[in-house]
């Protein structure tokens, strides 16, 4: 049978059993739900001629009253009102489920911009070696970004993960429950969420599908292109702004940025002690099982916050001595899933995402003004007294150099504290976690070169001294200084300071660009232009000095808005332009729409990581036509 267009597929496997199973929900034995169901395709059709007939909104409302509730009183209006919102929530979770539950049919998985199509390409054009070498370097993250008022509360993304297993299976019984559990159960809370809640809002995702996402395109990777070869690369990996973003967020505390890095390690180190506990169920053998279970007791230990002696180090090596025990004394058996833990391991470390720290610019001068002004009249000899008095040139040439340790407790002002206090919290969710847990910050509204020296000589002075293990991002946002980006770049990499300093973090220099402010300052067209030609001055600035640019890309930016799909936009940036790496932040419905699931995480993924090998491996260049460079513009 011939595999239907796309649409017919969506109208057969959506549309179809949305008007099925939403028929189930109008009919169940609630008051509120059956009433609300009856009312509001009257509703409905109200709306519908009343906006033909050119009426305002108010108007169409009473319509609909005098003509099918005119006993109503005002209080019963505003609440039937309010029950049609709640059912239509309810209504866009059944569509999400069914449309979940039909991805894998509905969008073909093994078909253009998939892995499997890239590597079957690959290997008919004889470039597996040519796809292996680029697979080495390149990577893939994607930032995950808040906006809770586009969250499903976690009750109502397990009533949906649920529903889509139920509609998968056909499964009436089922479904009419969790139906009848959806009806029953709030969208909303009472009190405004947290940062802290944000974060564990979007931590659902990474232990309920990324984990298994990630997990399953490393492992087809390694065996179906390396052939089962251990890669050093992790090629794709998450970041996490929740908890660390303090840019127009006074609540991101250093308290809740350490506390969401707990909670990250404390999930990872979940989702391996589920892992193991099953493979201790396999792994029955002799002077193999109890090496296993070890494993599983010392992960419970550090669940339940007692003292362990396992790290991640002493983790890995010991899973890979049961692998190298397995493939030598008990024929492989159950080798692959050894081996599936261990690329997590890869993948997640004890910190499965890394948290980004973010504040502006403006505030980086006033915290350190501050800071600046307090080791003065303290008499430090860190600043000198005239600090304030020279140029900018100065400072900077001042800044790269500087030596010491500031002394917090003579800091006075609460947020210049919080600020400071946030750099010591970097250092020790490293301590913790990892260097991967948190090693960028990011700046927003990035001007100059002193901005990105001040932020440098704070984490210098707060919390790292000589070793600055975190990667500085300018956040170039606005027309004009997406035109002198390249600029301050030189100056930083002609900085001996700085200079090193990027050697020591292999010569690699995060930049982000446009964001929401260049879109606000200069219009849709002339913003995506700039990024554009910002990109490839960047990138002819960087190759310049021998330094690889990471192009961090916002939602502001060019990859979202303006239609399209966004590994489209990856896969056509042309060869002026910087591509070893694909960053960009994914916030609000996007995440659950793009990666709610297994199998469309799975396939976004690959179509992301496709994007950006796919022009790479051809012998032609199609992307754009070539062009004499001269300089920088």
């Amino acid at each position: 049978m011939p595999l239907q267009p796309k649409l017919t597929r969506f109208n057969q496997y959506v549309l179809s059993k949305y008007q099925i199973y939403n028929g189930i929900f109008m009919t169940l034995p609630f008051d509120t739900i059956s009433k609300t169901g009856v009312l509001l395709p009257l509703f409905h059709e109200t709306c519908k001629k009343g906006f033909q007939n050119g009426d305002n909104p108010t108007t169409i409302v009473e319509t609909f009253f005098k003509k099918y509730q005119a006993r109503r009183t005002n209080d019963g209006q505003i609440n039937l009102l309010f029950r049609f919102i709640q059912y239509i929530e309810r209504q866009v979770v059944l569509f999400d489920a069914i449309e979940d539950a039909a991805f894998p049919i509905v969008n073909n998985m093994d078909g253009i911009g998939t892995l499997r199509s890239l590597k079957e390409s690959a290997s008919a054009d004889g470039k597996l070696d040519k796809l292996r070498k680029y697979l080495e370097e390149f990577k893939v993250r994607i930032v995950l970004t808040a906006h809770p008022t586009q969250f499903y509360p976690g009750a109502v993304l397990g009533i949906i993960t649920d529903l889509t297993e139920a509609v998968k299976d056909n499964d009436l019984l089922r479904i009419n429950d969790l139906l009848a559990q959806l009806g029953k159960t709030p969208f909303f809370k009472h009190e405004k969420p947290t940062p802290y809640d944000e974060a564990v809002s979007l931590i659902w995702y990474l232990e309920n599908v990324f984990y298994e996402s990630f997990g399953k395109i490393y492992d087809y990777i390694q065996q179906n292109i390396f052939d089962g070869m251990a890669i050093d690369n992790d090629i794709i990996n998450v970041g996490f702004w929740p908890g660390g973003d303090r840019d127009g967020n006074p609540f991101v505390t250093p308290e809740i940025t350490l506390k969401v890095a707990a909670r990250l390690r404390e999930t990872i180190i979940k989702n391996y002690y589920r892992d193991i506990r099953k493979l201790s169920r396999k792994l029955t053998f002799q002077g193999v099982e109890e090496r296993v279970v070890f494993l599983e007791k010392e992960l419970y230990k550090i669940v339940l916050h007692e003292s362990s002696d396992l790290s991640l180090e002493s983790f890995a090596q010991e899973l890979k001595a049961i692998k190298e025990l397995i493939i030598e004394k008990h024929q492989s058996l159950y080798v692959s899933e050894i081996t599936s833990i261990i690329n997590k391991i890869h993948l997640f470390g004890f910190h499965f995402s890394t948290l980004d720290i973010r504040q502006d610019s403006r505030a980086h001068a006033k915290v350190f003004a501050d800071m600046v002004n307090v080791m003065i009249e303290s008499g430090s000899t860190i600043f000198p007294k005239n600090y304030n008095a020279l140029s900018e040139q100065e400072q900077v040439q001042l800044l790269s150099k500087v030596k010491g340790k500031v002394d917090l407790s003579l800091i006075k002002d609460e947020e210049t504290l919080k600020a400071l206090r946030t750099m010591e919290a970097i250092k020790t969710i490293q301590q913790s976690n990892g260097e991967r847990a948190a090693n960028r910050y990011i700046i927003s509204n990035n001007q100059t070169t002193l901005n990105v020296m001040q932020l440098f000589a704070m984490l210098k002075l707060v919390a790292f001294q000589e070793d600055v293990t975190v990667d500085i991002g300018p956040l170039f946002e606005t027309i004009s200084d997406l035109e002198v980006s390249h600029q301050v770049m030189e100056e930083l990499y002609t900085n001996p300071e700085y200079a090193a300093h990027l050697k020591q973090r292999g010569n690699k220099q995060t930049i982000m660009l446009g964001f929401s402010d260049g879109t606000k300052d200069g219009g849709y067209l002339m913003a995506n232009w700039a990024i554009y030609k910002a990109k490839e001055r960047l990138t002819a600035i960087s190759r310049k000095y021998d330094i690889t640019v990471i192009f961090f890309d916002g939602r502001g930016g060019p990859p979202a808005r303006g239609g399209g799909k966004t590994h489209n936009f990856y896969a056509s940036l042309g060869p002026t332009i910087e591509d070893k790496e694909v960053q960009l932040t994914i916030q609000g419905q996007t995440i659950s729409s793009n990666f709610g699931t297994l199998d469309s995480s799975q396939y976004n993924l690959e179509q992301l990581i496709s994007s950006g090998i796919h022009n790479s491996l051809s012998d032609a260049d199609l992307r754009m036509i070539p062009r004499k460079q001269s300089g920088y513009g």
